[in-house]
C-alpha cells in the first residue's frame, strides 16, 4: 500500500506526486483515465517532460488508491463535492488534503466544510500557497501552507526536498486565501490585457487584498493567515505571472481574445460564488462584483474602469 495517494492527474496533482516520489515515498497517482501514463512513465497530456520516479505508480482503480492513509485531492474544485458524494464509502479515517482552490458554486462552501460534511470520519486538511506545477515538478524550491486541526504529522509527511511546508490550524483562512486570490488575478489580467498598466495592477492587487481580508474575517479566518503564503504570497505570484491560468484568462479577456479549451479557470466559479455570498452578508467586494459583471458580459472593460474610479472617496 502506498504511503500517499494523489487523486487527480492534472498538472498540479502530477507534480505533487513526482516531488513526493522523488524523495523515495511510495506514491500512487490516480487518474480517471490513466491512458499511457503507466507505460510512458510521464503525463504527456498535462505535464510533459517530467518522467515519473521509480517510487511513483499510476492507477485507474480508485478503491486501490484510496487505501493510502493520506489522500491528496487534486481535482478541479467544482468537482470536489460531487466526487466525494459519489465515492464517500471509500473515505473513512484517511487524511483528506484538498489541493484545489475555490468556493463551491452550488453551496458556497470551502473545501474543509465540504470534506467534513460528506466524509465526517475523515480528517480534512488544506494544502495551499504560491506554486506552479512546472516549478514543483522541476524540483525548484516552493513554500506552501498545510492547514489542519493537527497539521504537524502532515507537515512532516508531505515536506520534500523542494517543497517546504509551514503549518497552520486556520483552515478557513488558508482555503479562502487560495480561492479569493484567483478572482483578483482575473481582474489583474484584464487590466494588463486592456493596457491599463502596472500601476493599475498594483492598485487592484492592494485593494483586492483588502477585499480578501474582509470576506475571510467574516467567515471566521485569522487576518494574519491572509498575510502569509496562502494569502498574500499566492496573490503576488498569481497576479504577476502568465503561468497562472486565472491571470492568463484575464489577459485574454482584456485583449478581447477567447479562452483556450480544456483549461480549468477556478476563479470564474469562485467569483460568482463569493460575490453572491458577499452581497448576502453585506460585505463590500467591488472588484469581485466587477469581475462577475465582466464574465457575464453585463459591462465592458471601459465601463469597469469607470465604475471603480467613480466610487466614493474614503480612507484606505
Amino acid at each position: 500500500m502506498s504511503e500517499i495517494s494523489v487523486l487527480g492527474a492534472g498538472a498540479f496533482g502530477t507534480a505533487l506526486a513526482i516531488s513526493l516520489a522523488r524523495d523515495g515515498r511510495a506514491v500512487t497517482l490516480w487518474a480517471r483515465d490513466p491512458g499511457d501514463m503507466p507505460t510512458a512513465r510521464e503525463n504527456r497530456q498535462r505535464l510533459p517532460g517530467f518522467p515519473f520516479p521509480k517510487a511513483m505508480r499510476v492507477t485507474g482503480d480508485l478503491a486501490e488508491a484510496a487505501q493510502a492513509p493520506i489522500l491528496l485531492l487534486a481535482l478541479p474544485f467544482q468537482q470536489l463535492a460531487p466526487f466525494l458524494e459519489k465515492n464517500h464509502s471509500l473515505f473513512t479515517t484517511q487524511a483528506l488534503v484538498a489541493c484545489a482552490k475555490g468556493v463551491d458554486m452550488a453551496s458556497g462552501r470551502g473545501a474543509a466544510e465540504i470534506i467534513a460534511d460528506i466524509c465526517p470520519n475523515a480528517a480534512p486538511a488544506i494544502l495551499s500557497g504560491p506554486s506552479f506545477a512546472v516549478d514543483i515538478a522541476a524540483g525548484l524550491p516552493t513554500a506552501l501552507t498545510i492547514a489542519a486541526a493537527d497539521p504537524e504529522p502532515l507537515q512532516h509527511a508531505l515536506t520534500t526536498s523542494n517543497i517546504r511546508l509551514y503549518r497552520s490550524t486556520d483552515m478557513i483562512g488558508v482555503e479562502l486565501g487560495g480561492a479569493l486570490k484567483n478572482v483578483i488575478a482575473i481582474a489583474c489580467g484584464i487590466a494588463m490585457g486592456a493596457g491599463l498598466g502596472e500601476s493599475a495592477r498594483a492598485a487592484l492587487m492592494t485593494r483586492g487584498y483588502a477585499e480578501m481580508n474582509r470576506f475571510a474575517r467574516n467567515r471566521g479566518a485569522d487576518p494574519e493567515t491572509l498575510a502569509g503564503l496562502s494569502g498574500f504570497g499566492d496573490l503576488a505570484l498569481t497576479c504577476t505571472s502568465e503561468k497562472s491560468r486565472n491571470y492568463a484568462y484575464g489577459l485574454a479577456l482584456g485583449r478581447g481574445e477567447g479562452q483556450a479549451e480544456g483549461i480549468t479557470i477556478e476563479g470564474k466559479a469562485t467569483a460568482i460564488a463569493v460575490s453572491k455570498s458577499a452581497q448576502n452578508a453585506m460585505i463590500e467586494m467591488p472588484i469581485a462584483d466587477i469581475v462577475v459583471a465582466l464574465l457575464e458580459g453585463a459591462i465592458t472593460v471601459p465601463n469597469a474602469v469607470e465604475i471603480l474610479l467613480s466610487r466614493p472617496l474614503k480612507e484606505e
